[in-house]
C-alpha cells in the first residue's frame, strides 16, 4: 500500500510519518531528504512540484512492488500533485492554517478526498497507531 501523509510545511508530516513507518515496520520516503539525494534537478514551480511528486510516486511502487507497505510525507499541495503521487491511502495533517512558506501557502488547496483528517489534539504517537491499526489490523492467531 501506497501511503501519502501530506499538509502544509512545519505541519508535523515527517513526525507522523516517522512513528507510523515504526509502527508498520515499513519503508518511509521523506520529500526533502529526496530533493536534497536525488530530485536535485528540481525547483517549486507547479510543473516541477507535480514531477516531484510522479518520481516520489514511482519510488514508491518499485519500494512496494513485494507487498510492503511504503509511506510518502510531502506537501503534495494541489489535487494535481495528489493525482501524479497516486496514494492508496491519504493522510493529511492539518494541525497548522499557514507555513513558513508564502508561496506554498497560497498553491495549497486542501484534500478533498482523505482517509484520515490529523487535527493535532493528540500527540502523533497516537495518531500514528491508530492510522496503523486501520492499515493493518492484528491478525487472528489460529493454534492447530
Amino acid at each position: 500500500m501506497k501511503i501519502l501523509i501530506m499538509g502544509l510545511p512545519s505541519s508535523g508530516k515527517t513526525t507522523l510519518a516517522t512513528a507510523l513507518a515504526r509502527e508498520l515496520s515499513c519503508v518511509h520516503f521523506n520529500a526533502d531528504e529526496i530533493r536534497k539525494e536525488i530530485n536535485k534537478d528540481l525547483g517549486f514551480s507547479v510543473k516541477d512540484r507535480i514531477e516531484q511528486a510522479r518520481r516520489m510516486g514511482v519510488l514508491c511502487d518499485i519500494a512496494s512492488r513485494y507487498g510492503a507497505h511504503v509511506i510518502a510525507d510531502f506537501v503534495c499541495p494541489t489535487p494535481e500533485t495528489r493525482e501524479a503521487f497516486g496514494a492508496h491511502f491519504i493522510v493529511w495533517v492539518d494541525r497548522i492554517k499557514e507555513s513558513p512558506f508564502e508561496d506554498t501557502n497560497k498553491l495549497f488547496v486542501p484534500p478533498e478526498n482523505h482517509d484520515v483528517r490529523v487535527d493535532g489534539k493528540f500527540g502523533m504517537q497516537y495518531y500514528a497507531e491508530e492510522i496503523a491499526k486501520m492499515i493493518a489490523p492484528k491478525k487472528k492467531k489460529f493454534a492447530f
